[in-house]
Protein backbone atom coordinates (compact mmCIF):
# COMPACT_ATOMS: atom_id res chain seq x y z
CA UNK A 1 0.00 0.00 0.00
CA UNK A 2 1.61 3.17 -1.67
CA UNK A 3 0.48 6.36 -0.05
CA UNK A 4 -1.21 8.26 -2.39
CA UNK A 5 -4.23 8.33 -0.40
CA UNK A 6 -5.27 11.87 -0.29
CA UNK A 7 -6.01 13.93 3.29
CA UNK A 8 -6.58 17.57 2.72
CA UNK A 9 -6.09 17.45 -1.36
CA UNK A 10 -4.70 15.59 -4.36
CA UNK A 11 -0.71 16.49 -3.75
CA UNK A 12 -1.30 15.79 0.13
CA UNK A 13 -0.49 12.04 0.53
CA UNK A 14 -0.81 9.79 3.74
CA UNK A 15 2.96 9.92 4.34
CA UNK A 16 2.93 13.94 4.02
CA UNK A 17 0.13 13.54 7.05
CA UNK A 18 2.41 11.60 9.07
CA UNK A 19 5.37 13.53 8.58
CA UNK A 20 3.26 16.82 9.98
CA UNK A 21 1.85 15.18 12.98
CA UNK A 22 5.31 14.10 14.18
CA UNK A 23 6.41 17.47 13.08
CA UNK A 24 3.56 18.80 15.06
CA UNK A 25 4.12 16.79 18.20
CA UNK A 26 7.72 17.26 18.50
CA UNK A 27 6.86 20.04 20.82
CA UNK A 28 5.58 17.80 23.64
CA UNK A 29 7.02 14.18 22.66
CA UNK A 30 9.97 14.39 25.57
CA UNK A 31 7.43 14.82 28.35
CA UNK A 32 5.57 11.79 27.78
CA UNK A 33 7.09 8.12 29.78
CA UNK A 34 8.30 5.44 26.92
CA UNK A 35 8.92 8.53 25.02
CA UNK A 36 12.01 9.89 26.61
CA UNK A 37 13.96 8.27 29.66
CA UNK A 38 13.06 9.52 33.03
CA UNK A 39 15.48 7.13 35.24
CA UNK A 40 18.83 5.26 35.46
CA UNK A 41 16.68 2.42 35.76
CA UNK A 42 15.22 2.43 32.56
CA UNK A 43 18.11 3.84 30.64
CA UNK A 44 20.54 0.42 32.02
CA UNK A 45 16.97 -1.64 30.93
CA UNK A 46 17.64 -0.08 27.29
CA UNK A 47 21.65 -0.38 26.91
CA UNK A 48 20.59 -4.33 28.40
CA UNK A 49 18.14 -4.42 25.29
CA UNK A 50 20.74 -2.93 22.69
CA UNK A 51 23.58 -4.89 23.66
CA UNK A 52 21.79 -8.13 24.18
CA UNK A 53 20.94 -7.70 20.25
CA UNK A 54 23.55 -5.75 18.72
CA UNK A 55 26.74 -5.78 21.01
CA UNK A 56 28.53 -2.79 22.39
CA UNK A 57 29.54 -0.49 19.68
CA UNK A 58 33.59 -0.16 19.23
CA UNK A 59 33.05 2.40 16.92
CA UNK A 60 30.74 0.40 14.69
CA UNK A 61 28.47 2.90 12.37
CA UNK A 62 24.70 2.72 13.88
CA UNK A 63 22.00 4.82 11.95
CA UNK A 64 18.77 5.63 13.53
CA UNK A 65 15.99 5.68 11.36
CA UNK A 66 12.86 7.87 12.68
CA UNK A 67 15.44 9.38 15.28
CA UNK A 68 13.01 11.64 16.49
CA UNK A 69 14.37 13.63 19.55
CA UNK A 70 17.31 11.52 19.37
CA UNK A 71 16.67 8.97 22.59
CA UNK A 72 17.48 5.64 20.60
CA UNK A 73 20.67 7.47 19.29
CA UNK A 74 21.97 8.52 22.48
CA UNK A 75 21.93 4.92 24.09
CA UNK A 76 23.49 4.31 21.31
CA UNK A 77 26.38 6.62 21.40
CA UNK A 78 26.14 5.44 25.10
CA UNK A 79 27.29 1.87 24.12
CA UNK A 80 30.03 3.22 21.86
CA UNK A 81 28.67 3.44 18.25
CA UNK A 82 29.04 6.26 16.18
CA UNK A 83 25.28 7.07 15.39
CA UNK A 84 23.90 9.19 12.64
CA UNK A 85 20.48 9.73 13.24
CA UNK A 86 17.75 10.43 10.57
CA UNK A 87 13.99 11.76 10.55
CA UNK A 88 11.81 13.48 8.11
CA UNK A 89 10.35 16.32 11.04
CA UNK A 90 12.44 19.33 11.23
CA UNK A 91 11.51 19.99 14.40
CA UNK A 92 12.08 16.54 15.84
CA UNK A 93 15.82 17.45 15.01
CA UNK A 94 16.20 20.90 16.01
CA UNK A 95 15.37 19.23 19.68
CA UNK A 96 17.78 16.34 18.78
CA UNK A 97 20.74 18.49 18.00
CA UNK A 98 20.47 20.75 20.97
CA UNK A 99 20.30 17.68 23.28
CA UNK A 100 23.16 16.26 21.48
CA UNK A 101 24.75 19.96 22.32
CA UNK A 102 24.07 20.01 25.87
CA UNK A 103 25.38 16.66 26.42
CA UNK A 104 28.47 17.35 24.33
CA UNK A 105 27.32 14.35 22.01
CA UNK A 106 29.06 14.03 18.23
CA UNK A 107 25.58 12.40 16.81
CA UNK A 108 25.27 13.49 13.38
CA UNK A 109 21.36 14.62 13.01
CA UNK A 110 19.82 15.21 9.70
CA UNK A 111 16.72 15.33 7.68
CA UNK A 112 15.81 12.29 5.89
CA UNK A 113 13.45 9.48 5.00
CA UNK A 114 13.43 6.03 6.48
CA UNK A 115 12.03 4.82 2.93
CA UNK A 116 14.68 6.43 0.74
CA UNK A 117 17.74 6.96 2.83
CA UNK A 118 20.38 8.54 0.31
CA UNK A 119 22.76 6.56 2.32
CA UNK A 120 25.79 4.60 0.86
CA UNK A 121 25.36 1.00 -0.05
CA UNK A 122 27.05 -1.36 2.48
CA UNK A 123 27.81 1.88 4.62
CA UNK A 124 26.12 0.83 8.40
CA UNK A 125 27.27 -2.30 10.60
CA UNK A 126 23.77 -1.70 12.50
CA UNK A 127 20.17 -0.35 11.90
CA UNK A 128 17.68 0.96 14.96
CA UNK A 129 14.12 1.95 14.66
CA UNK A 130 12.05 2.40 17.66
CA UNK A 131 8.03 2.67 16.82
CA UNK A 132 8.55 3.27 13.59
CA UNK A 133 7.67 0.06 11.77
CA UNK A 134 3.82 0.56 12.30
CA UNK A 135 3.25 4.06 10.18
CA UNK A 136 5.05 2.87 7.38
CA UNK A 137 2.70 2.94 4.45
CA UNK A 138 4.95 0.30 2.29
CA UNK A 139 7.36 -1.55 5.07
CA UNK A 140 8.83 -4.04 1.98
CA UNK A 141 10.55 -0.99 0.54
CA UNK A 142 11.75 0.14 3.62
CA UNK A 143 13.30 -3.11 4.43
CA UNK A 144 14.48 -3.22 0.70
CA UNK A 145 16.35 0.05 1.63
CA UNK A 146 17.34 -0.71 4.86
CA UNK A 147 18.68 -3.78 3.36
CA UNK A 148 20.67 -1.77 0.95
CA UNK A 149 22.03 0.13 3.57
CA UNK A 150 23.58 -2.01 5.88
CA UNK A 151 26.86 -3.81 5.65
CA UNK A 152 27.22 -7.50 4.54
CA UNK A 153 26.51 -9.34 8.28
CA UNK A 154 25.07 -6.05 8.91
CA UNK A 155 22.05 -6.11 12.35
CA UNK A 156 18.37 -4.36 12.21
CA UNK A 157 16.85 -3.78 14.95
CA UNK A 158 13.12 -3.47 15.62
CA UNK A 159 11.57 -2.15 18.77
CA UNK A 160 7.51 -1.64 18.14
CA UNK A 161 4.75 -3.27 18.93
CA UNK A 162 1.01 -3.80 18.22
CA UNK A 163 -1.18 -0.05 19.20
CA UNK A 164 -4.30 -1.78 17.17
CA UNK A 165 -5.49 -5.01 19.16
CA UNK A 166 -5.70 -5.19 22.58
CA UNK A 167 -6.34 -8.54 24.78
CA UNK A 168 -8.73 -9.34 27.37
CA UNK A 169 -6.84 -8.43 30.35
CA UNK A 170 -5.26 -5.45 29.23
CA UNK A 171 -9.24 -4.39 28.17
CA UNK A 172 -10.56 -5.09 31.78
CA UNK A 173 -7.73 -3.11 33.23
CA UNK A 174 -8.70 -0.27 30.72
CA UNK A 175 -12.64 -0.18 32.16
CA UNK A 176 -11.56 -0.76 35.48
CA UNK A 177 -9.37 2.69 35.64
CA UNK A 178 -12.44 4.27 33.87
CA UNK A 179 -14.85 3.36 36.48
CA UNK A 180 -12.45 4.36 39.68
CA UNK A 181 -11.22 7.68 37.59
CA UNK A 182 -15.33 8.66 36.96
CA UNK A 183 -15.60 8.06 40.73
CA UNK A 184 -12.95 9.84 41.57
CA UNK A 185 -10.50 7.46 43.15
CA UNK A 186 -7.91 8.45 41.25
CA UNK A 187 -6.77 11.30 39.45
CA UNK A 188 -7.09 11.17 35.92
CA UNK A 189 -3.74 11.55 34.11
CA UNK A 190 -3.06 14.76 31.67
CA UNK A 191 -3.00 13.73 28.18
CA UNK A 192 0.10 15.50 26.44
CA UNK A 193 -1.48 15.52 23.20
CA UNK A 194 -5.27 17.59 22.14
CA UNK A 195 -8.31 15.75 21.76
CA UNK A 196 -7.43 16.80 17.77
CA UNK A 197 -4.23 15.56 17.84
CA UNK A 198 -5.46 12.33 19.02
CA UNK A 199 -8.42 11.79 16.36
CA UNK A 200 -5.35 12.58 13.53
CA UNK A 201 -3.12 9.52 15.20
CA UNK A 202 -6.30 7.28 14.85
CA UNK A 203 -6.86 8.29 11.42
CA UNK A 204 -3.52 7.73 10.37
CA UNK A 205 -3.23 4.59 12.33
CA UNK A 206 -6.10 3.16 10.34
CA UNK A 207 -4.94 3.83 6.84
CA UNK A 208 -0.81 2.44 7.08
CA UNK A 209 0.17 -0.75 5.97
CA UNK A 210 -0.47 -2.27 9.66
CA UNK A 211 -3.60 -0.71 9.83
CA UNK A 212 -4.86 -3.98 11.61
CA UNK A 213 -1.77 -4.04 14.31
CA UNK A 214 1.96 -4.31 13.81
CA UNK A 215 2.29 -8.05 14.99
CA UNK A 216 5.75 -9.45 15.89
CA UNK A 217 4.84 -12.60 13.21
CA UNK A 218 3.63 -10.14 10.50
CA UNK A 219 6.79 -7.76 11.00
CA UNK A 220 9.36 -11.00 10.91
CA UNK A 221 7.84 -12.62 7.68
CA UNK A 222 7.85 -9.08 6.13
CA UNK A 223 11.69 -9.04 6.95
CA UNK A 224 12.13 -12.45 5.91
CA UNK A 225 10.74 -11.36 2.72
CA UNK A 226 12.84 -9.23 1.43
CA UNK A 227 15.59 -11.15 2.37
CA UNK A 228 16.97 -10.75 5.68
CA UNK A 229 18.16 -13.97 7.73
CA UNK A 230 18.74 -14.82 11.29
CA UNK A 231 14.96 -12.97 12.16
CA UNK A 232 14.60 -13.38 15.84
CA UNK A 233 12.17 -11.87 18.13
CA UNK A 234 12.15 -10.93 21.75
CA UNK A 235 8.71 -10.35 23.49
CA UNK A 236 10.57 -9.89 27.11
CA UNK A 237 10.77 -6.20 27.31
CA UNK A 238 9.49 -6.53 31.20
CA UNK A 239 12.61 -4.58 32.77
CA UNK A 240 11.54 -2.00 30.13
CA UNK A 241 8.45 -1.45 31.17
CA UNK A 242 9.22 -2.27 34.65
CA UNK A 243 11.67 0.66 34.72
CA UNK A 244 9.13 3.09 32.94
CA UNK A 245 5.81 1.91 35.73
CA UNK A 246 6.97 4.67 38.09
CA UNK A 247 6.46 7.14 35.84
CA UNK A 248 3.19 5.67 34.79
CA UNK A 249 -0.12 5.57 36.83
CA UNK A 250 -1.04 2.43 38.34
CA UNK A 251 -3.65 1.13 35.78
CA UNK A 252 -1.65 2.62 32.61
CA UNK A 253 1.34 0.81 33.69
CA UNK A 254 -0.34 -2.31 34.20
CA UNK A 255 -1.80 -1.85 30.95
CA UNK A 256 0.97 -1.00 29.14
CA UNK A 257 3.04 -4.61 30.49
CA UNK A 258 -0.18 -5.89 29.41
CA UNK A 259 0.62 -5.15 25.45
CA UNK A 260 2.21 -6.74 22.76
CA UNK A 261 5.37 -4.77 22.37
CA UNK A 262 8.71 -6.77 21.03
CA UNK A 263 12.30 -6.13 19.72
CA UNK A 264 12.88 -7.92 16.46
CA UNK A 265 16.72 -8.47 15.18
CA UNK A 266 17.37 -9.47 11.55
CA UNK A 267 20.63 -9.79 9.60
CA UNK A 268 22.08 -8.52 5.76
CA UNK A 269 22.86 -12.08 4.62
CA UNK A 270 27.05 -12.43 3.59
CA UNK A 271 27.91 -12.85 0.10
Amino acid sequence: MQGDRTAEGANFTLRDEIKAYWSTRAATFDLSPGHEIFSEEERAAWHALITQHLGSGNGRKALDLASGTGVISHLMDDLGYRVTGIDWAEPMLEQARAKAATRGRAINFHLGDAENTVEADDSYDVIVTRHLVWTLVDPQACFREWMRVLKPGGKLLIIDGDFVNTGLAERMVKRLATLVERFGLVKTEAPHTSAAMAGTHGSILSRVHFSGGARVDAVSHLLTQAGFSSVTCDTDLRQIHKAQASHFGFFKAVARGLQHRYAIVAEKPIG
